[in-house]
């Protein structure tokens, strides 16, 4: 799995004109499941992102997480994440888990997390979606396990 974290200020999700998810302060994290992915992946790497000291403590220093903060979560699925852009100028997606797949993965961290942390908010998986974003810092940190 990959994934992107971004700490916000706020984000939504809109999908035609609707918003579908929204947080204020916490991470917007983009879930890519790849070929080959399972829960183990999806545990592992929910556990860091909650864990993840990208926040700033009373001293202004990057020492508390999501979980310490009571943030919110914005789980959005994102196959563009397995792009492989080595050859030609046109991205190949092979390395993404098939729809399946990826859907049951996307499932299942989004369970998991709302089973672990109180606010959670979604995307919807396979939809147009526009994210709105107000990057803070900008902190944008890239996972993979």
């Amino acid at each position: 799995m990959k994934l992107l974290l971004q700490r916000v200020r706020e984000a939504r999700v809109d999908i035609a004109g609707q918003t579908v998810g929204a947080i204020g302060p916490g991470l917007l994290v983009l879930v890519c499941a790849e070929r080959g992915d399972a829960e183990e992946q999806a545990d592992r790497l929910l556990a860091k992102v909650l864990k993840l000291r990208i926040f700033a403590d009373a001293a202004g220093k990057m020492n508390l997480s999501v979980q310490d903060t009571g943030g919110g979560l914005l789980l959005v699925s994102q196959f563009t994440l397995a792009a492989d852009t080595r050859g030609g100028n046109r991205p190949g997606f092979s390395g993404a888990a098939a729809p399946e797949d990826g859907r049951r993965l996307y499932d299942y961290f989004v369970d998991r997390a709302r089973a672990l942390h109180p606010v959670v908010a979604t995307g919807r998986f396979g939809a147009d979606m526009q994210v709105h974003l107000v990057n803070d810092g900008p902190v944008t940190i890239p996972m993979q396990g």
